[in-house]
């Protein structure tokens, strides 16, 4: 019995060791991943001071600050007061989950966007005070996933206020069915190339600004006059909803819901556009090269 318990000793200090350098193992590896999310963040934050600074007055479109731009302009900053943070969404970018997480944040159904709930002195306080969060994608993606969602699915609205009239300009339907199950029923919808064709036509944001699930992620942020704390990309959200939750304390509250399993592939890009005329390729890439390079997808 003495024996044993010679031979079970060592053993069992041998198996506490292994579990406590275990554990080491494992802070290390945390560690290591919140220094290279650091990293990654203050790399994000630099180029986009950057470019900012090189080109801030065409990239402002003429304003100086926050200051300056409307209610409308300011509309996709919602607020979670109790947790101080501010996070601007922009539509087909995770942005349903997100807000998700703020209505559990807010416990409540309603959440307060910056500019319709509060003063303007009050606003700047916030945003100079609070966590500020966005989180971007790479905008041909992101406008692969509009067209998905908003022309490839049943949706009288945008049928009613966008396909008809891009049918009818782009399409070759001279009177283009009055309703989408009229449509869809006969299989008539805008292409991805009659899509791409309404918005590199100039005569488009003439008309109106763009609508928000394809306006410019900057037009919805204004990056350049709002200091973000973190810069997420879509392409690696998970991880980096992650590390957000971390950053703000608030990992033990909630997690991030998970994605569609249908989301769209920055793989398919090329399978898309393949179709597109390379002139409107060009073309495109210009009314979104401010996103692509604030946002390092360049």
């Amino acid at each position: 019995m003495v024996a044993h318990r010679r031979v079970l000793l060592p053993l069992g200090l041998l198996g506490s060791i292994f579990v406590i350098m275990l554990s080491f193992k494992g802070w290390d590896k945390l560690k290591q991943s919140a220094e290279r999310m650091h990293q990654v963040q203050e790399k994000r934050k630099q180029q986009l001071n950057e470019i900012c600074s090189d080109d801030k007055e065409a990239l402002s479109e003429g304003k100086r600050s926050v200051d300056d731009m409307s209610d409308k302009e300011l509309e996709n900053l919602l607020v979670d007061d109790t947790h101080g943070i501010i996070y601007c969404y922009i539509p087909k970018v995770a942005c349903t989950n997100w807000k998700r997480v703020m209505f559990v944040l807010n416990q409540s159904e309603l959440i307060l966007t910056l500019p319709n709930s509060f003063p303007r002195t009050e606003m700047r306080a916030k945003l100079k005070h609070y966590t500020k969060f966005l989180f971007v994608r790479d905008p041909f993606v992101r406008i692969i996933s509009a067209y998905r969602n908003k022309f490839h699915q049943s949706n009288e609205l945008f049928y009613h206020d966008y396909a008809r009239d891009i049918l009818h300009l782009y399409g070759n339907q001279s009177d283009p069915p009055h309703t989408v199950d009229e449509a869809f029923a006969l299989g008539v919808r805008p292409s991805f190339q009659n899509f791409i064709q309404y918005l590199v036509d100039p005569q488009t944001e003439k008309d109106q600004p763009f609508e928000p699930h394809w306006r410019q992620m900057h037009r919805l942020c204004h990056p350049c006059h709002i200091q973000y704390d973190f810069i997420g990309h879509q392409e690696t959200l998970h991880e980096e909803a992650e590390q957000l939750l971390k950053l703000l304390m608030l990992q033990d509250d909630i997690k991030f819901p998970t994605s569609y399993a249908n989301m769209t592939s920055p793989f398919s890009v090329l399978d898309w556009f393949r179709t597109v005329p390379v002139e409107d390729r060009r073309n495109l890439y210009k009314l979104y090269e401010s996103d692509f390079s604030h946002d390092d997808f360049s």
